[in-house]
């Protein structure tokens, strides 16, 4: 949303009040599941396009939640495509790289999803549910993001991981889940190209690093020169292999390639997408 305030009227739905110096946002508290209210927002503001980033992301919750899960991501989803469809606004989607089920990794937007828990399968749903309601519509699969939240404490790996060394609290990453990170910025810019060019159809947007979760946190430890004390509070894991968790896709890997030809905004290694998030900064 900072990033499009230069050129575009945006309007942000979220389910708390929310709050913006920039002239040319506006906010809407909604609960998206509530769909006769969100309607008459999708109405007052007759979009031109839709990046839809709504879900319920914890993949343990959704696992033992389902219904919950499904309501959020699969069914919010409809409403939002079939509005769009309507409305003949175009409708970009986030779903995620753990769609996939972490076998071969590597993944190009050609390989079919086998998701390995229910979360992963609501997206999956969801995916198709853009794709069949108009031609236009894009489903963007996202790596795992690094970025600083806005405001609050928000799903960040990055702030997650600051906050606990800086308390001097151990923190445990898995090793055996492999990704391909991409900065927050390089992300909302994408978002923002994907809403305006003529790009339809499924495109993987992730950085030019692979690398394990446990391995990442170290990188990042050490960019932001932490001691070798501290970095210690950093332990590996088999997310895999402890009980009561949904399984994860081991290897989720994605290939960029699509987004480096259809994307002017470049994709970035970890070392550069993180130099990006930590020095560069926008105004709520």
């Amino acid at each position: 949303m900072a990033q499009a305030t230069a050129n575009y009227e945006v309007h942000g739905i979220a389910r708390a009040e929310m709050k913006s110096n920039h002239s040319s946002v506006t906010h809407h508290a909604c609960d998206l599941t509530d769909a006769t209210t969100f309607e008459k927002i999708f109405h007052s503001i007759q979009p031109d396009a839709v990046i839809h980033a709504a879900a319920l992301a914890n993949i343990d919750f959704c696992q033992n939640n389902q219904d919950a899960a499904k309501k959020v991501n699969v069914e919010v989803t409809r409403t939002v495509a079939q509005l769009c469809q309507l409305s003949g606004a175009k409708l970009v989607f986030c779903s995620t790289d753990t769609v996939f089920d972490g076998i071969k990794g590597d993944y190009v937007e050609e390989d079919a999803p086998n998701p390995v828990n229910f979360y992963a399968e609501t997206k999956v749903q969801a995916e198709q549910i853009v794709l069949n309601a108009s031609a236009k519509n894009v489903v963007a699969r996202l790596a795992l993001v690094i970025g600083l939240p806005v405001s609050g404490k928000g799903n960040s790996f990055l702030i997650d991981l600051i906050t606990k060394l800086t308390k001097y609290e151990k923190v445990n990453y898995p090793e055996n889940e492999i990704r391909t990170p991409i900065d927050v910025i390089t992300l909302g810019a994408s978002l923002i190209e994907l809403s305006e060019n003529d790009f339809h159809g499924i495109i993987h947007l992730s950085g030019n690093t692979k690398i394990n979760r446990l391995h990442m946190a170290n990188y990042v430890a050490d960019t932001l020169q932490f001691s070798e004390t501290t970095k210690s509070l950093i332990l590996g894991t088999n997310s895999n292999a402890i009980a009561g968790r949904a399984k994860r896709p081991n290897d989720a890997s994605m290939i960029n390639g699509k987004a480096k030809k259809v994307l002017r905004t470049p994709m970035l290694s970890l070392e550069e997408g993180l130099a990006l998030t930590l020095n560069k900064k926008f105004e709520n």
